[in-house]
């Protein structure tokens, strides 16, 4: 009798380990899907300092790019497109990873390309280190929540790009 009181005991204890693993997943940051989005403050072309923190409650899309990047120039006019369409529902924000790049080739290519959300200069490249970035571009999409819910390596079509930014909207 008391073998099974042990083996229900140590059962029930298992379960609700899993569920307390499970529930808390979604609090640790982490530059996957699923968890939340690791935490961002840098400052942008502008002067202002831009922080993850201040965002919960609206959907953003992290775009990692440097102007060297011949990927990062085909997608640019389809990140301005959707940020005139989407730009009361979605921030974006083009992380330019300067560490490798330079802020005047930065504001360049943000001219060039008509950029009119947010550019963030990660000089020290600490932000691409915490998402791990390796190809560019690469983008993230995170909830309203700040959970990341879609991730992109490299380039894509602008379909699927606009799918995606649907996606994070519903």
């Amino acid at each position: 009798m008391k073998k099974q009181w042990f083996i229900l005991s140590a059962i029930i204890l298992l379960g609700l380990l899993a569920i307390y693993q499970t529930t808390s997943a979604n609090k640790e940051e982490l530059p996957k899907v699923g968890y939340k989005a690791p935490a961002v403050s840098l400052q942008g072309l502008d002067g202002k300092i831009y922080s993850f923190e201040t965002l919960i409650g609206k959907p953003v899309v992290l775009n990692f790019w440097a102007s060297w990047c011949a990927p990062c120039k085909i997608e640019a006019p389809e990140l301005v497109k959707l940020h005139e369409k989407y730009k009361d529902q979605v921030e974006i924000y083009a992380v330019n990873i300067t560490a490798s790049d330079s802020v005047e080739g930065a504001k360049t290519f943000a001219n060039e390309y008509g950029f009119t959300f947010p550019v963030l200069m990660d000089v020290e490249a600490e932000v691409a280190k915490k998402y791990q970035i390796s190809p560019i571009p690469t983008t993230y999409f995170i909830n309203k929540e700040g959970i990341i819910v879609d991730k992109l390596l490299g380039l894509t079509d602008p379909d699927s790009l606009d799918n995606k930014f649907k996606q994070l909207i519903q």
